[in-house]
């Protein structure tokens, strides 16, 4: 064997180690912990495909009181983590069976059934807890603080000990406040009250974030399993490489496309990256990106798949019910933002491109476009079902999911028989894999499930100690650390989001900072006549809580990212993190100016025109951050960058320093584009010339 063949032999096993390293990753991610072997491998999937099949009956014929559905759906969430997740992922003190993966332990058998229990004491004894409310009797108190010590403990076995530490110290709160400074002294609540509060009642544990995860997340996922499943996101990341790859660093380009429209369905950055970035992450390397570049594209695109409406992360539901609009007021709200958002980044690897001479890659090396479009136009039936139900019909997000689902499960039945059918294969075997894809997704649609059900349940115990009457001392705590500074507010919110999300899942920050934050926002700034929509301040939380994803040191999609392209994790995610100040920025502007979020903007031309000057503006932030526009910067162009965004992004401000009226904001636009096109004009001397191809 020659040198070459042994170092092609090295590398290829170095990126198979990778790409193992980023699955697994996505597997604890997703909820796959142990790997039973024997006839127990069965107990986790058959409950999982359980729990699914009671998703699915609740949505279509099986009518249950709203509080059952929780403590159901908690129940079964319970079982599986009990089931599935060691107690530690490495043998501790000696106790193996603590740790084992290859089976599971009679121990866990028993706190899984006794976990299901207690979570499913509200439904079993509903009438008799009702009456209790306020006194509840001994047995009451021993199961529902039960239950409130084995969620944090199947939490932590999840999700990790960040939202347990949070949760605890906020029940610790509630009953020492009257012993802590007088600041944040409060007067505290006894033990029968914290029950009542937290297990007995829909304010806490069963809260509004379980209600979304039980009747909406869960079908959506489940959606997107299927799609996963049936070769989606595949699809489509092979039809933006046919359309976009021979373009100028045009794989980067595919990957923000094909990740991006995973991603609104995956609602998971590591299981984007997984399934887009092992074949865009290669190809951004080929035509010459660096390793970390190429990984930090494919997390800043696959992060931000969770921002792209119609279909957004599992936090955008919770946002409806906090701000009690209908779901299609959040995506109206979140457009301009995400799109703008998207766009920026799609301008962002074309100036890397421009700044390292890259070319595209040659058609030869491409799919055909229309071939590749034909070959998988099937997957556009369900997710055409899907906005259609959604935006056009207007049906309700659970029941429109449930539609899109149905329509995806006959696809899978006779997606593999046509297949074998055209290939002239037997059919039978076919038909049969149909069969078993379609509950291998049901079982994954669960496990991917479990993580979210116990964020959002966790999360109700702070939800719940907030209630007990501690938003407004939260309100004036902020309001004094700030100085009553909104702006001051707004980056302390930002710093905390990023760094709570650091440990914690998008939706669980989004829960706590919401609870938290939001209302501090609107009320702060209203004392300052500064009117904020409750709506602006909960997808200020939301954006910071996706943001945290990458964010160095822990961000696990930018670790996924760099174990498929070998470069080092750190450098990766401030990377990834430094393409992502272009989203950072938008959630600071969209505060102040409500037009972003199309705020009592019904007219389709105004918020056309608002969404190519977002993006005109977000391109000027882009240039500013990355020192490049069509040439290199020079110091003196920065500021000059900075104010044709601030122009484009809040002419509100800028026509009242210049006195005119807010009526007639929109004629800073043509101010901000002179400026624009004088920075072009200035730059243009300084555009690199192509550097020639040699003589063949």
């Amino acid at each position: 064997m020659s040198g070459n063949d042994i170092h092609e032999q090295d590398k290829r096993l170095e990126e198979d180690e990778g790409l193992e390293l980023a699955k697994r990753l996505a597997e604890e991610e997703e909820g796959i912990g142990r790997r039973p072997k024997g006839p127990s491998k069965y107990v986790i999937p058959t409950i999982a495909v359980a729990w699914s099949f009671f998703q699915l009956s609740i949505a279509s014929w099986l009518i249950l009181d709203s509080t059952f559905i929780r403590a159901i759906h908690l129940g079964f969430a319970l079982l599986i983590v009990f089931l599935n997740y060691p107690f530690f992922k490495k043998a501790r003190f000696g106790l193996k069976f603590l740790s084992t993966t290859d089976r599971i332990p009679i121990f866990d058998y028993i706190i899984g059934i006794v976990a299901a229990f207690c979570a499913l004491y509200i439904a079993i004894d509903y009438v008799g807890l009702t009456t209790r409310y306020g006194a509840p009797i001994t047995r009451d108190i021993v199961i529902g603080m039960g239950l409130t010590v084995l969620l944090l403990e199947a939490s932590r076995r999840v999700i990790g000990p960040a939202l347990p530490i949070i949760a605890l110290l906020f029940c610790f709160y509630s009953f020492f406040g009257p012993y802590m400074p007088e600041v944040i002294s409060f007067k505290g609540v006894s033990m029968n009250r914290f029950v009542g509060q937290m297990t007995m009642s829909t304010e806490g544990i069963y809260g509004i974030p379980l209600d979304v995860s039980a009747t909406i997340v869960f079908l959506f996922v489940l959606f997107g399993a299927m799609l996963d499943k049936a070769g989606a996101g595949h699809y489509f990341i092979q039809l933006a490489m046919s359309l976009l790859g021979g373009f100028k660093g045009g794989p980067a380009k595919a990957a923000i496309v094909g990740s991006g429209l995973t991603g609104m369905v995956s609602g998971s950055s590591i299981a984007n990256i997984v399934t887009t970035g092992t074949f865009t992450i290669p190809m951004m390397k080929k035509v010459g990106y660096p390793p970390t570049k190429a990984a930090a594209v494919e997390v800043a695109a696959s992060t931000d798949g969770q921002l792209a409406p119609p279909i957004m992360g599992a936090a955008a539901f919770i946002i409806a019910e906090y701000v009690n609009v209908p779901y299609i007021q959040v995506v109206k709200a979140a457009a301009i933002p995400a799109f703008a958002s998207y766009a920026a980044l799609f301008y962002i690897v074309h100036i890397e491109a421009s700044k390292l001479g890259l070319k595209g890659m040659s058609r030869s090396e491409l799919p055909v476009f229309f071939k590749t479009l034909i070959g998988g136009i099937h997957f556009l039936v369900p997710i055409g079902m899907l906005l259609y139900e959604l935006i056009v019909v207007r049906h309700s997000p659970e029941l429109a999911a449930f539609n899109a689902i149905w329509v995806m499960t006959i696809l899978m039945l006779f997606q593999g028989p046509v297949k074998a059918y055209l290939s002239k294969e037997p059919i039978g075997p076919a038909f049969k894999q149909s069969i078993i894809d379609i509950f291998s997704s049901l079982a994954t649609g669960a496990r991917n499930m479990v993580a979210v059900a116990l964020a959002t349940a966790a999360a109700g115990i702070i939800v719940g100690v907030v209630a007990l009457g501690l938003g407004g001392l939260i309100t004036e705590v902020i309001d004094v650390i700030s100085m009553g500074n909104i702006y001051l507010m707004l980056v302390i919110t930002a710093i905390t989001s990023l760094i709570i999300g650091m440990g914690l899942p998008t939706t669980a920050t989004y829960i706590v900072m919401a609870s938290l934050t939001a209302p501090a926002i609107v009320t702060i700034a209203g004392s300052q006549d500064w009117v904020v929509p409750l709506m602006s301040a909960h997808l200020f939380c939301f954006y910071f809580g996706i943001l945290a994803d990458d964010t160095p040191p822990v961000g696990l999609a930018a670790y996924a990212a760099a174990a498929i392209a070998k470069s080092p994790p750190i450098p990766t995610g401030i990377q990834g993190f430094m393409y992502d100040i272009r989203t950072a920025i938008l959630p600071f502007m969209f505060i102040f100016n409500n037009d972003l979020i199309l705020h009592n903007i019904n007219s389709w031309p105004q918020g056309i025109l608002i969404f190519l000057m977002a993006c005109m503006g977000n391109f000027a932030f882009a240039s500013a951050t990355q020192g490049w526009f069509v040439a290199r910067n020079r110091f003196y162009e920065l500021p000059l960058f900075l104010c044709v965004t601030f122009a484009l992004m809040r002419p509100d401000a800028v026509s009242s320093w210049i006195g005119l009226p807010h009526e007639q904001r929109y004629w800073v636009y043509p101010m901000g584009l002179a400026l624009y096109g004088l920075l072009y004009i200035m730059q243009r001397p300084r555009i690199p010339k192509p550097v020639a191809e040699p003589a063949a």
